[in-house]
């Protein structure tokens, strides 16, 4: 094993190590890339804010500047990824038998497993260990690496930063191209649809179900739940909602639905509901959304918007997308998926590129493979050389 996968490997273990759920904070490991990064010759900007439950989350963005400064320095390349990671409960690991602990890397099977080891934890590392090979002399224009909180949760960290860092400005004024280092097995994904929804309250009020002192939250949910239906069909069978470029083609509508029951003979004082799309460049569904708010209102039920992002569309010809289509040996492809790369849409150099495969992502058995981290860390090392 060559030393320079050796030093990736320990520092993907040291990355893992830290436990940072969304639901918890992401300040330690923040701290731990923070440190890495300026041993690498970046200035860095930490940002933190509190979450929507009082927990600490930061946000880094760390800049890399050529020793000799000139006119033709500006543009040059922003590696952009997020140090949270989805929660780890029931993992197996590479042994059924002897899960072990999530938080702790472990090597098999030319595999690393832990939870982040894909997404994304790994792809950083690769983007890390490629600038250690592009000594700062030979650097041209910047290079910038971002890291954010919570994309695992609604995107809160890239939605904070996009608003309060001084340094983003100065990448949105720059104008590099913008690397999402998502895993995609090191294909070059030029768009993405983005993701949006609302929940539906309808209030009642408990009792026992033999008196009649009780009002069921179900009775007017149940009219917005057919309708919420009846709009599914709509997005899978008008065409005016299908974009032939994404597969599916389609809004990904998708809803669910609970009654915070606590046993049969009492009535529910709360019924929800919650809707997710998926949305396209051209098509946003919003038609929709409005007549699901305008049903809701008027079965007297609360409507609440849900936060999420933008599509990302790149032309497929644009040059950067040609240019790491070239360095990467890879078509341009969209994905159904979103990344916190829909909040940076004052960026017009976009593309989602990383090693690893998101079949990988979220599973109880999390893993990158050592390939993928070597090959990884090749491509941003050729990608920081061409645009830097």
């Amino acid at each position: 094993m060559k030393n320079a996968t050796r030093e990736a490997l320990d520092t993907l273990s040291h990355l893992i190590a830290f436990p940072s759920v969304s639901s918890a904070s992401n300040v330690d490991v923040s701290e731990f890339v923070d440190n890495h990064l300026r041993s690498l010759g970046f200035e860095t900007e930490r940002t933190t804010y509190a979450d929507s439950k009082g927990i600490r989350k930061a946000n880094i963005v760390a800049k890399r500047m050529p020793v000799e400064l000139s006119e033709s320095s500006a543009a040059g390349l922003a590696y952009f990824c997020h140090t949270d990671v989805v929660p780890a409960q029931n993992w197996v690991g590479p042994n059924p038998d002897s899960p072990g602990d999530p938080f702790t890397a472990t090597l098999a099977n030319d595999r690393v497993y832990g939870r982040g080891a894909c997404d994304m934890k790994g792809s950083l590392v690769a983007f890390l260990a490629a600038v250690k090979q592009v000594p700062q002399a030979s650097q041209q224009h910047p290079l910038w690496v971002v890291c954010t909180a919570d994309e695992e949760t609604g995107f809160q960290g890239a939605r904070h930063l996009v608003e309060f860092s001084t340094a983003y400005r100065e990448i949105v004024a720059a104008q590099p191209v913008a690397i999402i280092g998502e895993p995609t097995e090191l294909g070059v994904v030029h768009a993405h649809k983005g993701i949006t929804g609302f929940r539906i309250l309808s209030r009642g009020r408990a009792a026992h179900s033999s008196t009649a002192e009780g009002v069921n939250a179900n009775v007017a949910m149940v009219p917005m739940l057919q309708k919420i239906a009846e709009l599914n069909e709509r997005t899978l069978n008008e065409p005016r909602y299908r974009d032939l470029r994404f597969d599916p083609p389609t809004l990904s509508w998708n809803f669910g639905f609970t009654d915070h029951g606590t046993a049969i003979n009492i009535t529910a004082p709360k019924s929800e509901a919650w809707v997710s799309l998926r949305t396209m460049p051209e098509i946003d569904g919003s038609d929709l959304i409005d007549d699901a708010r305008r049903h809701a209102q008027s079965l007297g039920l609360e409507f609440q918007p849900l936060v999420g992002c933008d599509p990302i569309w790149v032309d497929a010809n644009a040059p950067c997308i040609q240019t790491m289509c070239e360095l990467a040996g890879a078509a341009p492809t969209t994905k159904c998926y979103a990344t916190d790369g829909g909040l940076f849409g004052e960026l017009n150099q976009r593309l989602v590129c990383g090693p690893g495969n998101i079949a990988q992502a979220h599973t109880v058995d999390e893993w990158i493979s050592i390939e993928q981290l070597e090959k990884g860390t090749d491509l941003y090392r050729r990608a920081i050389t061409h645009w830097c």
